[in-house]
């Protein structure tokens, strides 16, 4: 049964916004009390959130769906509906989140650290908010945004301090167990070490953690054997310890090559180069794998590598490892301290960015912008003065004139959206559009002026 899982495909569905709520109050001797529908709730965030206790992905491998539930309708009397709960997704630190084309959203590094992936709808205004001294009494109400649905893929990078790096069967595990209270796999045949084990070690006030990632071998960078899969679990380490077998019996291999092909595989995987390394020439406990120590060690100090010769079972060395290993670690912690912390820039939106587009197109004109598609998600276009609503919002916005300008005609074709989910309608120009004229708006509630007049007639029933 798989137990560690690093990379996952995930679908999030946001909550919808609730639907706003068109009430007109009606209390004894208050024929037309005015409007009192409330607003709709706003729709459950999906958020991403780090745990320290959360050490895979393996929930989101059996779980890829996750939904958040939808907010509540507004109601009567001034009622707001309940917002959707949010769901929080407990994920390990080390998390980056990509589009599936592989562009980066977020990289969760820290316990706490958190992360909007997918917005809940706003909640639709009640025709008590929509009332205005032009409008008094909207009998219609916005209807609820629909949350964001995202398809990303989660990507778990391993933050560890040290990685030991190496052919199968090098001894990695052995060494992480002898270094730490880790307790990986260990046997005698290659590919034991399946995922990532991490150790924590102490040399003195240092203490600092230890990946071991499972083994490569020439052409990992192109997924061959396991190196594809692990290989991300190098980039977050600031130390490299190349763990050399000198007791190898396989034809063919020493060291030396050993060492090139790894090294040949991370240049390959590439962003590895600036990692300081250190060679650890394990199995000196048995004779060949000394005397080939021996041998070989006058080469690589030549290459500029600090070389220690260690024995992961008889712990032979390893107190002179973990000692380099700390220092290096410190060096590099020393370094991410005291590097400038950089400038947050706010980039405020542009005074002549354009709001909405209108285009051309063979069947007539298509607009885009974010408000107008808002705008005609959040509209009823079963209720005549919710459309009435929507095409003065266009005027307002400059829709109307722009399409004049292009020289749109009464009745031309006009798309809101993009082609998958647009809006066509036959377009009529607006007075305001036409003359630039002061009118009443569109969709005014005919109950008012039924209203007033009933008002005026028993005025002059008193007056006479």
């Amino acid at each position: 049964m798989t137990t560690f899982v690093d990379r996952v495909q995930l679908y999030a569905q946001a909550g919808d916004g609730g639907n706003g709520c068109a009430s007109i109050l009606r209390e004894k001797f208050k024929p037309l009390g005015g409007p009192d529908g409330g607003n709709g709730g706003k729709g459950g965030d999906i958020i991403l959130e780090v745990d320290p206790q959360v050490t895979t992905l393996l929930e989101f491998h059996h779980r890829p769906h996750q939904k958040a539930t939808n907010g509540k309708p507004g109601a009567g009397n001034n009622r707001h509906g309940a917002q959707g709960k949010d769901v929080v997704l407990k994920v390990p630190s080390g998390t980056v989140v990509t589009t599936q084309s592989g562009m980066i959203l977020a990289d969760l590094v820290g316990a706490g650290m958190s992360y909007v992936l997918a917005q809940g709808g706003r909640g639709g205004l009640g025709n008590a908010a929509l009332a205005s001294p032009r409008r008094k009494a909207p009998g219609f109400a916005l209807i609820g945004e629909p949350g964001d649905n995202r398809d990303v893929v989660l990507e778990l990078k391993t933050v560890a301090d040290v990685a030991l790096v190496g052919f199968p069967s090098a001894g990695k595990s052995s060494m992480i167990a002898a270094l730490s209270a880790a307790r990986p796999k260990i046997a005698d045949y290659p590919f034991t070490t399946l995922v990532p084990n991490l150790g924590v070690v102490t040399a003195g006030d240092t203490i600092f953690t230890v990946a071991d990632v499972p083994g490569l071998i020439p052409g990992a960078s192109q997924g061959k054997g396991l190196g594809l899969e692990f290989l991300r679990h190098v980039e977050r380490c600031s130390v490299l310890v190349h763990v050399l077998d000198a007791a190898t019996l396989e034809p063919g291999r020493d060291p030396l090559d050993d060492l090139d092909a790894i090294e040949n595989e991370l240049a390959l995987y590439g962003g590895l180069a600036d990692r300081p390394r250190i060679v650890a020439i394990n199995k000196i406990d048995i004779p060949d794998g000394r005397t080939m120590a021996e041998l070989v060690r006058p080469s690589l100090v030549g290459r500029g590598y600090q070389v220690y010769e260690v024995s992961a079972a008889t712990h032979e060395g390893l107190r002179e490892l973990t000692y380099a290993m700390a220092a290096l670690v410190a060096k590099a912690r020393a370094a991410v301290v005291h590097e400038i912390a950089p400038r947050i820039v706010i980039s405020p939106r542009a005074v002549n960015e354009e709001e909405f587009t209108v285009v051309q197109e063979i069947d007539g004109f298509r607009v885009r912008g974010a408000r107008p598609e808002r705008w005609v998600r959040q509209t009823d276009f079963s209720n005549d003065e919710a459309v009435g609503y929507l095409g003065d919002r266009l005027a307002r916005l400059g829709v109307e004139a722009e399409l004049i300008e292009q020289g749109a005609k009464p009745g031309t074709a006009v798309m809101i959206g993009s082609e998958e989910n647009a809006v066509v309608f036959d377009w009529h120009p607006s007075i305001q559009a036409n003359t630039r004229s002061e009118a009443s708006p569109r969709g005014t509630d005919v109950r008012v002026h039924l209203g007033e007049r009933q008002r005026n007639e028993d005025n002059s029933v008193y007056d006479d």
